[in-house]
């Protein structure tokens, strides 16, 4: 689609301004492109998703939209923390992979690698894939799913210098491995690059390996919509057929300057047609499909319609985000939520440098949200302050310079803060009991800590949350596999993010009148807890007995939910409330003679190190890493090492603070939000 000339250097698909000056892709973008193979021609629709963690909830979302995936490991660097995260988001979505080596050239003109010991290193990289393939598919596919040479599912090459070889292709052109390292020694990479093209290798393999979505959405359709696929609309999605109503699914939202809001995503059956007047799935209201485009980079090339198995760009639907499900029908089962595996846990405030600007703020704040889902946005319309979380600094630097330069706001932004979870120690040592303002509704509450299997189950999405319990039966043998007790699991009122809220009272009058309201109670105190004001994480709420006023006028909203939230904040004070922290795993490549800088480095930002693995003169060092700690460690590992450092890192989930930090670091968080230094205790709540 480009001159050979140009074709890995111009970096077609990481068009935004930033992404070129950075050399690293930020955005996913997609491109549809004919490919002939066999005599026939073939429509692959691809999606360029970026390998940087900070940005891992792009490919996360590009996931749902796609049947397989190319992982791209490094031949000199190998298997790194971050393929070990696609391969278990590919395969959390019943994506197939396929592998390609790249850099190749790298080994030879580098590292100066003889073939022998070029063909261990593949051979260990191919073996790692496949562990970890084996580790995290689910049964059927652990081994129909195993990457091999031999029938062409491994590729290896150089993207940048357009040359690559396969098993399959090795035999049809009678090129070997000592060819390839003749031509790269001697610098003939152009005539490499025209005797075994990048392009026909790879597509080969993609059409030869992947499924197409005939195939694909029987084994997917059931992982990804839980609606009756014994329906019309389930079996044509099971079959992929473009003669029933259309769904499509939202993957992405992207604003054009001129065409405004263009979602692109899947079809997963029927035909989009330009003019069909479709529902956003949960959205009031119709809107009419302006256009329906297909992707090239930033080209969005007009079609009249496309069919099922297709990934295209619609404009003129109002109310759509990521993940939204849009169809003709009104009343069609929404898809599965897309779950991420990582969190935003670094936050800066944002403020307009010019007062005039404010309104304009918080539109372009809310368009940025919308457009990147990984983002979190609280805007505070009393104080002025406007909070933006992340995954990481690079990701809310790359997004302070998209509001600066292409919305054309000015800002000034804090310096980055961790954003913590609360918990508690223990149980409660007895129900707490919260008073309603008029003292005439009273709550009786017991919390402790959830197993961490069932909070594991949560963030995994096997066990749904922050929706209406539409399975109680179903919801409650998952959670008595999981070790809960039976009549709890019965009498679940809602799971909001991985806490759960339990009804565990008999026969209290009114109670049901109320329920909304105490979850309404149970949700606000579980954004909020009791400490710091953070959100709450991996807690049990038990509703143990209740007093309420047969006047149902005396338990309005202004009654219960205070109360609810009191009885919920004096129990996990009583309990012992702790503040968890996020943690990063850290994975270093560093020569074996500054070993030693790098160690000092780590202990002094409170590393724990895991593991050291020694591979000929380098070392491996794999460790965790507290996110509050992490800050300008880019530099300062550059600095220790005269930047021969290779690292990166993957989210790791929250852990205990330690006890030293905890007093410290609430008060810090506590003045920040502008409250007491000192958190309320018990009796506070007793007496509101």
């Amino acid at each position: 689609m480009m001159s050979e000339e140009l074709a890995g250097k111009q970096l077609l698909l990481d068009y935004d301004e930033q992404e070129q000056a950075r050399g690293i892709t930020i955005n996913s973008a997609n491109a549809s492109m004919v490919h002939e193979f066999g005599g026939r021609e073939y429509l692959i629709n691809l999606i360029d998703t970026p390998g940087h963690v900070d940005f891992g909830g792009d490919v996360t979302r590009a996931m749902r939209a796609v049947d397989g995936v190319v992982i791209v490991v490094c031949a000199v660097e190998g298997v790194m923390p971050q393929t070990e995260t696609v391969i278990r988001q590919a395969l959390r979505e019943r994506v197939k992979p396929v592998l390609f080596i790249n850099k190749v050239d790298r080994l030879i003109n580098e590292l100066k690698v003889t073939p022998e010991e070029m063909q261990n290193r593949f051979g260990k990289i191919i073996m790692k894939v496949n562990e970890l393939i084996y580790k995290m598919a689910e049964p059927q596919f652990k081994k129909e799913w195993r990457v091999k040479p031999e029938d062409g599912s491994v590729a290896f090459g150089s993207a940048y210098q357009n040359w690559a070889i396969s098993v399959p292709f090795m035999q049809k052109s009678g090129i070997t491995f000592r060819d390839v390292y003749q031509h790269l020694a001697e610098g003939k990479d152009r005539e490499l690059a025209k005797k075994a093209p990048l392009h026909q290798v790879l597509l080969d393999m993609v059409i030869k390996h992947l499924p197409d979505p005939i195939e694909a959405q029987k084994i997917r359709i059931p992982k990804i919509w839980h609606g009756d696929v014994e329906s019309d609309v389930g079996k044509a999605m099971i079959r992929c057929s473009p003669d029933s109503e259309p769904v499509f699914m939202v993957t992405k939202i992207l604003i054009d300057p001129h065409a405004g809001e263009v979602a692109a995503g899947r079809i997963f059956a029927g035909t989009l047609k330009k003019g069909q007047e479709v529902y956003v799935i949960g959205q009031p209201g119709k809107s009419r499909v302006q256009q329906v485009a297909v992707y090239v980079g930033p080209d969005r090339i007009p079609v009249e319609e496309a069919p099922a198995g297709n990934i295209v760009a619609v404009t003129g639907v109002k109310n759509a985000i990521s993940g939204s499900t849009i169809s003709t029908k009104q009343d069609l089962t929404p898809f599965e939520k897309i779950k991420h595996i990582s969190e935003p846990v670094v936050t800066v405030a944002i403020e307009a440098v010019h007062m005039k600007d404010l309104p304009k703020l918080v539109d372009v704040l809310r368009t940025v949200a919308k457009a990147d889902p990984s983002l979190r946005v609280e805007i505070n319309q009393e104080t002025g302050e406007h909070l933006l979380s992340g995954m990481g600094e690079l990701h809310l630097e790359v997004t302070q310079y998209r509001i600066v330069n292409e919305y054309g706001v000015e800002i000034k932004a804090s310096e980055p803060i961790v954003v913590y979870r609360e918990s508690v120690e223990g149980k409660s040592p007895s129900s707490f009991e919260g008073k309603s303002p008029n003292k005439h509704n009273r709550f009786y509450i017991e919390v402790e800590p959830l197993p961490e299997e069932i909070v594991k189950a949560i963030l995994e999405g096997e066990i749904p949350s922050d929706e209406k319990i539409k399975d109680p039966k179903g919801l409650a043998k998952k959670l008595q596999d999981l070790g809960m007790d039976k009549d709890e699991a019965k009498n679940i009122y809602d799971i909001h993010g991985t806490n759960i809220f339990i009804n565990a009272t008999k026969g209290i009058q009114y109670l049901h009148e109320t329920k909304e309201l105490l979850i309404e109670a149970f949700r606000e105190a579980m954004d909020r807890g009791p400490r710091a004001w953070e959100p709450v994480m991996g807690v049990k709420v038990r509703l143990v007995d209740a007093k309420l006023h047969e006047d149902s006028i005396h338990r309005g909203p202004a009654q219960v939910i205070p109360a609810g939230r009191s009885a919920i904040y004096g129990a996990m004070v009583t309990a012992g409330t702790i503040l968890l922290e996020p943690k990063l795993k850290l994975f270093i490549n560093v020569p074996q003679d500054l070993l030693g800088n790098v160690t000092r480095e780590l202990n002094q930002r409170r590393c724990t190190i895991l593991d050291i693995e020694q591979e000929e003169d380098t070392v491996n060092i794999t460790a965790k890493a507290p996110v509050a700690e992490m800050f300008g460690f880019a530099g300062s590992i550059r600095s220790a090492t005269q930047g021969r450092a290779l690292w990166s890192t993957e989210f790791m989930g929250f852990e205990k603070l330690p006890k030293e930090l905890l007093e410290k670091v609430t008060r810090e968080i506590r003045t920040r939000k502008g409250l007491k230094p000192e958190p309320p205790g018990a009796d506070y709540y007793a007496s509101t």
